[in-house]
């Protein structure tokens, strides 16, 4: 009987020794839970914009405002036209509600219509040429080097951004700026070098000389 009762008392004993857990107790068990800072994964810098591959330039902005019995609504398209000038010239044209939106369209649809041009020496076009789109016609003739590009306006954007760096040019027509950009572009499609031309003749560039 004396060792049962010995027993019971140091069972009591080891139980009120144990401490209930306390606030303080809580919450430092919490923090020890946490995961470490450094055991998290790192944040992946965010990936960089690719640099485009051709260079824009706006040509012309139109407003068109629409009136209605709740007042007026106004929209607008953008005439953009891009290149790398090195031969790739593209041209385009959008319509938004707001003017970045058109551009932005415009400068999509150009990158989509991108042609490569003949280009001599790098800086001049291989003979003259005269480019139509409806009442605009655009002349454009091969400078000697160091001329420089004779032209303004929508002409002088699209023969730049195609990389022409000798050259000169005449209206003969109208001067809308879209319909010029549209027939400068008709005349460099138009351009052949002697190489191309010898290939679908099936002769030698001597012989055309």
């Amino acid at each position: 009987m004396e060792q049962e009762i010995e027993k019971v008392e140091t069972v009591e004993a080891v139980e009120t020794s144990k401490e209930e857990p306390t606030e303080e107790n809580g919450t430092q068990n919490k923090r020890n839970n946490r995961p470490n800072r450094q055991g998290r994964e790192k944040r992946q810098p965010r990936q960089q914009r690719q640099p485009k591959l051709y260079e824009e330039e706006v040509i012309s902005i139109g407003r068109v405002t629409k009136v209605t019995k709740g007042g007026r609504h106004f929209r607008f398209s953008a005439v953009v036209v891009v290149g790398d000038r090195k031969g790739k010239v593209g041209l385009g044209t959008g319509k938004a509600n707001e003017v970045p939106d058109a551009i932005k369209k415009a400068s999509q649809a150009a990158t989509k219509n991108v042609t490569r041009v003949s280009i001599v020496e790098e800086r001049t076009i291989p003979h003259e040429a005269t480019g139509v789109c409806g009442a605009s016609k655009v002349m454009l003739k091969p400078a000697a080097k160091g001329t420089g590009v004779k032209a303004g306006g929508p002409v002088r954007s699209v023969l730049e951004m195609a990389g022409v760096k000798d050259i000169l040019s005449k209206s003969l027509g109208s001067n809308t700026k879209i319909n010029m950009a549209y027939a400068t572009l008709d005349a460099l499609k138009s351009q052949k070098t002697a190489e191309e031309v010898a290939k679908l003749r099936g002769k030698k560039v001597e012989d055309l000389i």
